[in-house]
């Protein structure tokens, strides 16, 4: 069995990784439920099921042509985007600062698309931080504009800049030493950022007893934090076909991702807490928002992506 796994490309490999995994949970929980019927497990079961249904379209979006991928991830962060505007207490003189960020959805994967690596990295920070107070001062509205300029900034960094690194990950050529493709890549990613949620989360479950940032994330706990990164540190070793990297370095990089992961969610968690909510919708059973599922992926997407670009695909990527 192990021989036949072997032959499978990469890609196909992850795919058995991940139903596997998704699997085991259903067993496991089946058998919570035998064992300890008096509990409660809608939550998980919510949550399970949800996993079943985004793993399957995450999975086909990314096994699809490129061009549907980045299709799919730019949908992705118009509505992470859309989900962070809801929540937000936004002015009348904001209208077309907020028509401007929205557009700079298809923009930002449109540069990914053609490869320009140089206006992809410099499009949102740049170019959108110059012209969004522009079209705001359009208004001739000047109470609140900082506020404004400062919120929607932010958004388009964390949810449409930070989210469009997977779409990059994804046109990158193969790495020629080991023929590891993008697709193969983003998978290492969001697999590592996902299962890090959940050793975290089932770590704090288990044993969390000293919190972290009670303020901000009561449910964080130091032991669920630690036992999370330690876990992800030590799973990664599994996915080590999908990647370039020896085992040091996709130790020491997955160890880097779990602890960014960490904080893409810790500083999602402040955002709700400052505008008064718990979830930032309703739309995922068991999770939430999306944005309460992607809010890692905004810190470890660029990380990782930087980290492979410097080590691997320098002089490959072009710059402008």
């Amino acid at each position: 069995m192990l021989q036949e796994f072997n032959k499978l490309s990469a890609i196909n490999q992850a795919g058995v990784l991940i139903l596997a995994i998704l699997i085991g949970a259903t067993l496991i929980i089946w058998m919570l439920k035998k064992v300890q019927p008096q509990n409660n497990w809608d939550e998980l079961v919510n949550r399970v099921k949800s996993w079943w249904i985004m793993a399957l379209v995450f999975f086909g979006a990314v096994s699809l042509n490129k061009n549907i991928s980045l299709i799919f991830f730019a949908l992705l962060s118009f509505w992470s985007l859309k989900e962070y505007v809801t929540i937000l207490k936004t002015r009348r003189a904001d209208h077309w600062a907020l028509i401007l960020a929205f557009l700079a959805v298809p923009l930002q994967f449109y540069w990914i698309y053609t490869g320009w690596y140089g206006m992809f990295l410099i499009f949102i920070p740049v170019y959108m931080f110059l012209f969004l107070p522009i079209s705001l001062i359009l208004a001739q509205e000047p109470s609140g504009f900082l506020e404004s300029s400062a919120k929607i900034q932010w958004g388009l960094i964390a949810f449409v800049y930070g989210l469009s690194h997977l779409g990059f990950l994804l046109i990158l050529p193969n790495v020629s030493a080991k023929l590891i493709s993008g697709q193969a890549l983003l998978l290492f990613l969001v697999i590592i950022t996902e299962m890090n949620d959940v050793f975290q989360y089932l770590w704090g479950k288990t044993i969390g007893v000293h919190k972290i940032l009670p303020k901000i994330s009561p449910k964080k706990t130091w032991e669920g934090f630690v036992g999370g990164v330690l876990t992800t540190t030590g799973f990664s070793i599994f996915l080590k076909f999908l990647t370039p990297f020896t085992n040091g370095q996709i130790m020491l990089i997955s160890f880097t991702l779990a602890i960014a992961g960490f904080c893409g969610d810790v500083v999602m968690s402040a955002v709700k807490r400052d505008v008064g909510i718990k979830d930032f919708s309703t739309v995922i059973p068991g999770h939430g928002g999306m944005l309460d599922r992607v809010d890692s992926l905004c810190y470890t997407a660029p990380v990782f992506f930087h980290i492979t670009a410097y080590f691997y695909f320098q002089g490959i990527i072009p710059h402008f």
